[in-house]
């Protein structure tokens, strides 16, 4: 069910925007791209994690591992960057409004949807690659609800400590650390533009167009920051069991949410185009 209500509440949302003219700007191209990645987490992983929860046969090809592995990094990564680039769009628009039509073109919001999705998608293609030639010959009990990295570092019978290096410093943490660092420096300036404003109205609303982006990224970096960030330490397996349901669970249902209830005109289309009210 929370399934199926993820993968609706997205479609909504994709056609809630295809549907209504005065939602097809830069900012709405982008969560059309966070929808579909949260359609596909729905998709492709979180079943297999509610199968793991439920049933007694925990099994998974090795076709499926890999697929699970793969979709989760490159879907995780893509994610980052899109939310990045939201990120920018709120910037432009706010401290940058008269300029905003020529700088967030319909060639520059393609192209950096386009480089974000193969980019994301390579990179995940080479970590699994690794992942999988390393030696296991502990168990074959992945201590996990899906295949994540982590958890088979833990089964191979070789020092995996230049793979956890490679995977804190290679191009998927580079990717995740920058987005992270350009939406920060996008509402450094987002925030200081706005308490410029001497109109307590039009600052309330400049703040009203981030604050469901802002929510978004606050839920899923403090999820990921604490899932890979942490010492090998203060790993344990139930903790990390947790934490990824809050990111490939809860993360895709709580994003169409937190959009579709804050603003108004995908309120009034939902009523309008799908209610018929």
């Amino acid at each position: 069910m929370a399934v199926e209500e993820a993968c609706w509440q997205c479609r909504s949302l994709i056609i809630v925007v295809k549907i209504n003219s005065k939602l097809q700007t830069p900012m709405y191209f982008f969560l059309i791209n966070l929808s579909i990645i949260d359609i596909c987490f729905s998709s492709t992983i979180v079943p297999k994690i509610l199968i793991n929860i439920i049933s007694e046969n925990r099994s998974i090809s090795l076709l499926g591992c890999v697929l699970h592995m793969y979709f989760h990094l490159a879907l995780g990564a893509t994610e980052c960057i899109i939310l990045s680039i939201m990120a920018y769009d709120r910037f432009v628009a706010i401290c940058n409004p008269l300029r905003y039509t020529n700088i967030m073109s319909k060639l520059l919001c393609f192209s950096l949807a386009a480089g974000s999705w193969s980019i994301c998608f390579m990179n995940s293609a080479i970590h699994v690659v690794l992942t999988f030639h390393l030696p296991y010959c502990r168990s074959h009990h992945v201590n996990h609800f899906f295949c994540e990295m982590p958890p088979f570092f833990k089964l191979s019978c070789k020092d995996t400590w230049l793979n956890e290096l490679a995977m804190c410093h290679d191009l998927t943490t580079i990717i995740a650390s920058c987005s992270f660092v350009l939406t920060l420096i996008s509402y450094v300036h987002i925030i200081s533009t706005i308490l410029k404003i001497r109109s307590s109205q039009w600052r309330q609303k400049a703040f009203s167009t981030c604050a469901s982006h802002l929510t978004v990224v606050s839920l899923y970096y403090g999820t990921i920051m604490f899932m890979y960030l942490r010492p090998r330490s203060m790993h344990s397996p139930e903790t990390d069991k947790t934490v990824s349901i809050l990111y490939t669970t809860v993360t895709p249902i709580l994003n169409p949410i937190i959009y579709s209830m804050r603003n108004k005109d995908v309120k009034s289309t939902i009523r309008i185009k799908l209610i018929g009210q």
